[in-house]
C-alpha cells in the first residue's frame, strides 16, 4: 500500500503498489475520456501483450490481469491512477484464494518456477499443506496500520432515526465461555467488551483498540 504524493488527496486516499483488482465500474464519461488518452486505447478489446517470439507467453500478466488491471493502470498504457478511500477501504477487499495463490509461486509452470522447480501438486492430492508464512500480512494488521497512518479519519456508523449505530452487530448469546481455557475465555470476553465500547462511541477505533495481541485475537475470533 502506498501513500499518495498529492497533498490534497493523501489524507483520504491510498493506492496499491501492485494495483491488481477483480473488477471495475466506470462511467460513460470516463470511457470517453480514456478513449482520447494517449496510448490508452481502453475502448479497444484486445489480447494481453505477449513475447514477440513466443505469442503464448504473456509479458504483463494473464488475460484477466491485463483486462482488469494492467491495461488500465500500466504506465505504458492508460496510466490511470488508482485511488482507494481509506475510510472504507475494508469494504473494497475480498478474501480470494489466499493459500492456493501464494503456494503456486516457484512451482513448475508458475511464476518463478523453472524446469527443475517442484511440480504443482494441487490436483493429485499429494501436496503437504503448510501454514501461511508468518511474514504474510494479516487483514487485521493492515486495518490497524491504516488507522494508525490516518488518525484524522474516524469512520462512523451512526445514522437513521435517533442517530443510532447502524454497523454490524455481534451477538454473544450462543457463545459458551465456560468450556474454554481460562486465558482464552479472558481474551474472548475482553474483545467482546471492546466491541461494545466501539458500538457505543459510534463505530470508530481509538488508540486502545489498536493495542492488539494478534495471537489472542485469533483465538477469540474463532469462536
Amino acid at each position: 500500500v502506498n501513500k499518495l504524493e498529492d497533498k490534497e488527496l493523501s489524507p483520504y486516499y491510498i493506492t496499491m503498489q501492485k494495483p491488481h483488482q477483480g473488477m471495475y465500474l466506470v462511467t460513460p464519461q470516463m470511457l470517453r475520456n480514456w478513449k482520447e488518452r494517449p496510448k490508452c486505447r481502453f475502448n479497444e478489446i484486445r489480447d494481453r501483450p505477449s513475447h514477440p517470439k513466443n505469442p503464448s507467453q504473456p509479458t504483463e500478466g494473464t488475460q484477466r490481469v491485463w483486462m482488469s488491471s494492467q491495461m488500465m493502470y500500466g504506465g505504458r498504457h492508460c496510466g490511470i491512477k488508482q485511488l482507494l478511500p481509506v475510510e472504507n477501504f475494508g469494504q473494497l477487499t475480498v478474501l480470494h484464494l489466499p493459500n492456493k495463490n501464494y503456494r503456486r509461486v516457484g512451482k513448475q509452470g508458475r511464476l518463478g518456477g523453472g524446469d527443475n522447480a517442484p511440480k504443482n501438486q494441487f490436483s493429485d492430492g499429494t501436496e503437504v499443506f503448510q501454514r501461511s508464512h508468518p511474514d504474510l500480512l494479516k487483514a487485521l494488521e493492515l486495518h490497524i496500520e491504516m488507522k494508525r497512518q490516518f488518525p484524522n479519519l474516524k469512520t462512523t456508523n451512526i445514522g437513521g432515526e435517533g442517530m443510532r449505530y447502524t454497523g454490524i452487530r455481534v451477538v454473544d448469546t450462543d457463545v459458551d465461555f465456560r468450556g474454554m481455557h481460562k486465558n482464552h475465555r479472558a481474551a474472548a470476553e475482553n474483545r467482546m467488551q471492546s466491541y461494545r465500547s466501539y458500538v457505543e462511541r459510534g463505530g470508530y477505533m481509538v488508540d486502545s483498540d489498536m493495542d492488539i495481541n494478534f495471537d489472542d485475537w485469533r483465538t477469540s475470533s474463532s469462536l
